[in-house]
């Protein structure tokens, strides 16, 4: 089984958040580019990102920024 570097991998809008995704700093530092330096995880977030349903790195930057709306 393939997964994702999470630490070390090259992230875009496109990366397929998979079943072994982590909040790394790498992810982060994607998510900030993204949505801008005040860019945190919640436990809402959290919770959306490991709902089971399929999204994408870009998917996450989007809830992010229409839940700060």
């Amino acid at each position: 089984m393939n997964t994702f570097d999470w630490h070390g991998g090259a992230i875009s809008r496109a990366t397929k958040v998979d079943a072994a995704y982590k909040n790394t700093q790498n992810v982060r530092r994607f998510l900030i580019g993204q949505c801008g330096p005040s860019f945190r995880f919640d436990r809402g977030l959290m919770a959306w990102i490991r709902n089971g349903n399929a999204k994408t790195v870009g998917d996450i930057a989007d809830e992010w920024q229409r839940r700060q709306a």
